[in-house]
């Protein structure tokens, strides 16, 4: 079966992925003209245990999802304390309203001592300008982060977000992901909090 997702922001291609491959669909290509979709599909494949081949040409690229009897689920590292696991949402690059750099400095501060707690989340989510932090030049939240991923959090940042504010190439730590896990996280959560 062959989708065409070009043009389409992620989670879209995604989703209209998920959709064929619920339904039964063994061998599926994807035509997205985003290197960040072509990530998200491969990702989407890998932890159902499928193959994934990609080729690109003309800033097209033909995502081949097919069965593969010897592939097992990608699992990723997930911290879950005793009550089921919180996530934690950023959605800006600062804590609260008012003065800039104090909010920004509450951010930072809160990332590093979430890396110092003996009960990790289970994930972090950046979107919106949130993401301008673990793209960002502030080396204390690189390593805050790198600590807590360290420690089995799974630090998911918007893809879609990233692109928006031309920081792409820019991230340093974390996974380029999409609204489609991003909500799933937060939906498999015992809890979230919003910084």
């Amino acid at each position: 079966m062959f989708l065409d997702a070009k043009g389409k922001a992620c989670p879209l291609p995604v989703i209209m992925a998920k959709k064929e491959l619920d339904a039964g669909c063994g061998n599926l290509t994807v035509a997205v003209d985003d290197d960040i979709a072509v990530q998200n599909l491969s990702r989407l494949a890998a932890s159902r245990g499928l193959q994934v081949t990609v080729e690109t040409k003309d800033g097209v690229s033909n995502v081949r999802i097919a069965q593969d009897g010897n592939a097992a689920p990608e699992k990723a590292p997930v911290c879950v304390p005793q009550d089921g696991g919180y996530a934690v949402f950023i959605g800006k690059d600062h804590v609260g309203e008012g003065d800039a750099e104090l909010g920004y400095s509450l951010v930072k501060m809160a990332i590093y001592t979430l890396s110092q707690s003996d009960a990790v989340p289970a994930s972090v989510l950046f979107m919106n300008s949130g993401v301008k932090l673990p793209a960002g030049d502030e080396q204390q939240i690189v390593d805050s982060l790198n600590e807590l991923i360290g420690k089995g959090t799974e630090v998911l940042v918007c893809g879609t977000c990233l692109n928006y504010y031309g920081i792409t190439d820019k991230l340093k730590v974390g996974t380029i992901s999409n609204m489609y896990d991003i909500l799933g996280k937060m939906q498999n959560a015992s809890k979230v909090i919003t910084l």
